[in-house]
């Protein structure tokens, strides 16, 4: 059974035109079999019992003549009017052997049937491309040969009917082969548009093709459209809370900031702490999901992100060709500083390497730290987890949102965010895999 999976197709497309192609090829086999070994074969031996009857008149009245000469003045007009040539005695292209084509299905049954009715048969040729057949006698009065039409023993040649046969088969799988493409050409765009607005982007789509797929569609539709309700709802709800949270962080600053105290100044530091959780909370929640995807050089996006980092960033290697890559420049670009940030928490050394691939677009930002163990590298990426209390916020860590956010974002582009070690530098190794 794995081996029939192995060698079947897996696309709807090819399954669909095998489930169509086989029964018609079985069909024709059944039908060609049946007819042509059966019925055909049947014809032909029908009408060579036919032409044998008339030939053992001959072969009688030839003999009863006594003289080859006799013979000829007695039967050879009896035999142009049976349409049979007659030689006597036979003249030396007489057959000396039975001769058919292998591939000859008639040649055969002419051969045994006039053999099995003319006990004088000395051979048959049934060889000749005029579509003669030649044939050989013993007599009393010597050797006869007889020669006559072949379309007087069999009927057409079946190389006719099976080519017809094919003819028309060919003909009707390319007929079926357009209306299953016309069938399946509405999966198929459907499939893309539930593709593209996994990876972020939002297409045209118009549900077409047979009811059941339009079904499918409309149900696409409207999941879309509640999914980017529910976002746009998110969002202004998020830039609400925002505002109104800002506001009194604000007049707490302001307010802490003309105290002369020295117990003010952790009051502030507190105040910042607050103002950066809270940025950090909105950017998970907002994961700029709003944003509009568009044709971008990665590259230059990531120099530009190694150019604000500062020392000890680096953009180390470019794997592949250098093609314009559709994604939401401003998540990507938060989803790369948030591992450029967690890395630098931990490393003194951090590099970036691009590969591009067919069907996707590998980020992986390496560093030299102490990396995280295989066993907590998925906790690692749940939102609001801190591994250690070096990462507590109070201590200069972060809220435990950076690898939520860049995993986000790269499932927003139909991705994904891998954590590894890094083979180069031994730290933690985080690949931003974004679908193309």
């Amino acid at each position: 059974m794995g081996v029939l999976q192995r060698i079947l197709p897996r696309g709807l497309y090819w399954r669909a035109a095998l489930i169509l192609i086989v029964p018609i090829v079985t069909i024709q086999l059944v039908v060609s079999t049946a007819f042509i070994q059966r019925h055909y074969e049947g014809v032909t031996r029908q009408m060579t019992n036919g032409v044998a009857i008339d030939l053992a008149f001959l072969l009688d009245r030839v003999e009863a003549a006594g003289s080859p000469e006799a013979a000829m003045a007695e039967v050879g007009p009896l035999a142009t009017a049976l349409e049979v040539t007659l030689t006597i005695p036979a003249g030396p292209d007489a057959p000396g052997i039975d001769q058919f084509l292998f591939l000859d299905l008639s040649g055969k049954v002419i051969v045994d049937t006039l053999r099995s009715r003319l006990p004088g048969l000395l051979a048959a040729d049934v060889t000749d491309e005029e579509r003669i057949v030649n044939l050989s006698f013993k007599t009393a009065i010597g050797p006869v040969q007889a020669q006559l039409s072949r379309r007087r023993m069999s009927a057409t040649n079946p190389h006719q009917l099976l080519v017809l046969m094919i003819f028309t088969s060919l003909l009707m799988t390319g007929v079926a082969f357009l209306f299953l493409r016309n069938q399946l050409r509405p999966i198929t765009r459907l499939a893309e548009a539930a593709e593209d607005f996994g990876k972020g982007r939002t297409v045209p789509y118009r549900p077409r093709g047979a009811l059941e797929v339009r079904a499918a569609g409309r149900a696409f539709l409207d999941m879309r459209a509640r999914i980017e309700r529910q976002i746009e709802q998110r969002t202004l709800l998020l830039s609400g809370v925002s505002h109104d949270l800002r506001t009194p962080l604000t007049r707490l600053r302001l307010g802490l900031s003309l105290v002369d105290d020295p117990e003010v100044e952790a009051l502030q530091a507190d105040v910042t702490q607050m103002e950066r959780m809270v940025d950090e909370f909105l950017a998970f929640v907002r994961g700029d999901a709003m944003e509009g995807s568009e044709a971008t050089d990665a590259i230059a996006l990531l120099q530009g992100i190694v150019e604000r980092s500062g020392p000890g960033v680096a953009l180390a290697d470019v794997v592949g060709r250098r093609d314009l890559v559709e994604l939401r420049p401003q998540a990507v670009t938060r989803a790369i500083e948030n591992l450029i940030s967690n890395a630098r928490r931990y490393a003194a050394k951090v590099e970036i390497r691009v590969e591009f691939l067919d069907r996707s677009l590998r980020i992986s930002v390496e560093d030299n730290g102490p990396g995280i163990p295989a066993a907590q590298r998925d906790e690692a990426m749940r939102p609001f987890t801190r591994l250690d209390t070096s990462r507590d916020p109070n201590r200069g860590g972060g809220v435990g949102l950076g690898l939520s956010i860049a995993s986000d974002v790269a499932l927003s582009h139909g991705g994904s965010l891998q954590l590894s070690e890094s083979a180069r530098l031994g730290g933690l190794r985080a690949d931003l895999v974004i679908a193309r």
